[in-house]
């Protein structure tokens, strides 16, 4: 079991590169205001970890456990190491962060998930962000790879159980008006013209075959951070501050699976299965199992990969919200809402948030530690206990869930 002791997320809506800002500076805004968020000192850190997918390609930027010692001379020195697996690059820094504190090798790590995204053409983004596709073997003739990918998905589940496009939408829609209430969203001010989340070519245009501008999640500057510790070193940092150590949220369950990274293999491993995405059915109740909790009826909130809204449709039978091939039932019923059944990304999720690649897996594991903790603001869930978080990299080739709760939410 390792603790969340609290963290810190930057405002999604901001371009680093306008506002005269490098990675290393969005790096160490983080830091700084984390750090001030849980009243640590960074004498005190003992690890740091970062979550990053393509700093190379998009600001040429490796190494970037290096920027820790540029932001404080107390971490000169510290044991770092920067993770990558696509859109799941934050997730596999918090499980590199969590295995070291439960073998003992530190008390309390720094886990740090950025990307700069907005500083390069869109057309030259969309080429950075198609490294996580299988290089030289799939979707060469997409522009976009991404909205394409999972555009497929829509087909396959179509041809596998039927898929109308109004659900997706609902999806969307539920999302952004998620993030409105959400300080830190990108969208949170956006407004749409009154046909934007129908099959209107005008108002919503095609991006690649099945996926249109609505159905996609955005490209973000951001950074997010979390500190994580030992049970030791937990029941100390709240004996400090007059907390109970009951107050402190943890990471009571993790599933971390992988798949071959060619989508049309996946696809052709899974034909007659379940579920579409296997490995993410397993990462989902692996999450489960470790945490204890045996029935969805315990899980109070979802914040998930909704990278387009198909990934979410995917997501929500493959939590068990519904039977595989019936998500639209729970969209229809309002399940996924704020209030509903089970609402999935109160926070506004990748479409409405934001998704600063590196960033999610750890944005997604600090809106869990507000959820459980009653600190949400405006898009809190009633009486959320324990949230499950499910961060997918590529076309399903990483996914990650984990288990946040907290006994005193």
């Amino acid at each position: 079991m390792v603790y969340v002791l609290g963290g810190w997320q930057s405002d999604f809506s901001r371009n680093w590169a306008r506002d005269g800002m490098e990675i290393v500076d969005g790096f160490a805004e983080a830091l700084n205001e984390g750090l001030a968020a849980t009243r640590l000192d960074p004498a005190e850190v003992e690890c740091g970890h970062v979550g990053n997918f393509v700093g190379d390609l998009f600001a040429g930027q490796g190494l970037l456990g290096g920027f820790f010692g540029l932001v404080d001379s107390a971490f000169d020195g510290l044991p770092t190491s920067r993770h990558e697996a696509a859109c799941a690059s934050g997730s596999v820094a918090i499980l590199a962060a969590m295995a070291e504190i439960e073998a003992g090798r530190y008390d309390l790590a720094c886990v740090l998930g950025l990307e700069q995204m907005r500083n390069v053409p869109g057309q030259i983004a969309a080429q950075h962000l198609g490294a996580a596709a299988w290089a030289g073997h799939e979707y060469g003739d997409a522009r976009y790879v991404w909205p394409r990918a999972f555009s497929d998905v829509a087909e396959e589940y179509d041809r596998r159980y039927g898929v109308k496009y109004e659900h997706l939408m609902r999806i969307s829609e539920v999302n952004f008006g998620n993030a409105k209430r959400n300080p830190n969203a990108q969208s949170r001010g956006w407004a749409f013209a009154e046909n934007a989340f129908t099959e209107d070519d005008e108002a919503n245009p095609v991006v690649e075959g099945r996926t249109r501008k609505m159905d996609c999640g955005q490209v973000t500057d951001g950074a997010a951070v979390v500190f994580l510790a030992s049970p030791a070193r937990a029941a100390e940092y709240a004996a400090k501050r007059g907390i109970a150590l009951e107050s402190l949220p943890r990471i009571s369950g993790w599933g971390h699976r992988s798949a071959p990274i060619s989508y049309k293999q996946k696809i052709a491993a899974s034909e007659g299965a379940e579920y579409v995405f296997p490995q993410v059915r397993r990462a989902i109740l692996e999450a489960r199992e470790r945490a204890g909790v045996g029935d969805l009826s315990q899980i109070h909130a979802v914040e998930t990969h909704d990278c387009f809204a198909m990934t979410e449709y995917m997501a929500i039978d493959h939590l068990g919200l519904t039977a595989p091939g019936e998500s639209w039932k729970a969209i229809e019923a309002g399940d996924i809402e704020i209030g509903g059944k089970l609402p999935i990304n109160p926070s506004g999720g990748l479409i409405g948030l934001g998704h600063p690649v590196g960033a999610t897996g750890v944005r997604m594991a600090l809106d869990a530690y507000k959820q459980v903790s009653g600190t949400a603001g405006d898009y809190q869930v009633d009486g959320a206990k324990t949230v499950q978080t499910l961060n997918i990299g590529g076309s399903t080739t990483t996914t990650v869930s984990l288990i946040v709760t907290s006994e005193a939410a």
